[in-house]
């Protein structure tokens, strides 16, 4: 029988961080599912799915546990599988200029619609010709029954003055 976990990992970037979290995966039997890993501020930053046999559970939570004395946090959560939350995904781009709170007022105005934020990426760029910082963001968004594409669409194109930010609509 197998088992998921989630793994939140964070520390100090240094070479043969990743390499080392593998061979602990491996020598428990893990299977390396999903992960979306980032240097940030000198910091190495994942998250991890793995799964792997129940019997290499306690053990393996064990290894885990025993990489913070080389300055590693990891955070263990069980995973649980829930299946599909969306009938369709949309994609979305966001560039604008950088102010405190865009994050907040998008995300506000997309929780009104009860969409979920399935992915959210963000950096700040500079512009080509003025060399302001410019905020860019991609986001999946998992829209309920009954939203659609263009709601979504009018909800935030409906913020762009307020914000001066673009929006890019991907549509699948």
């Amino acid at each position: 029988m197998q088992t998921s976990l989630v793994l939140t990992i964070l520390g100090k970037d240094n070479q043969g961080l990743v390499k080392g979290l593998s061979a602990v995966l491996h020598d428990h039997h893990a299977s390396w599912e999903e992960s979306r890993m980032i240097h940030l501020a000198g910091k190495f930053a994942g998250l991890l799915q793995v799964s792997l046999p129940v019997d290499q559970l306690e053990s393996l939570e064990n290894a885990l546990k025993k990489l913070q004395d080389k300055g590693l946090s990891v955070v263990i959560e069980h995973a649980q599988d829930v299946g599909e939350s969306s009938n369709h995904t949309l994609e979305l781009e966001i560039l604008g200029q950088d102010r405190p709170g865009i994050i907040h007022d998008i995300t506000h105005q997309l929780a009104e619609l009860h969409i979920n934020i399935e992915k959210l990426e963000s950096e700040i760029r500079t512009a080509p010709m003025s060399g302001e910082h410019l905020f860019y963001a991609e986001l999946t968004l998992g829209l309920p029954d009954g939203v659609s594409n263009e709601d979504v669409q009018d909800s935030l194109e409906a913020m762009s003055d307020q914000l001066m930010v673009d929006f890019n609509f991907d549509i699948e």
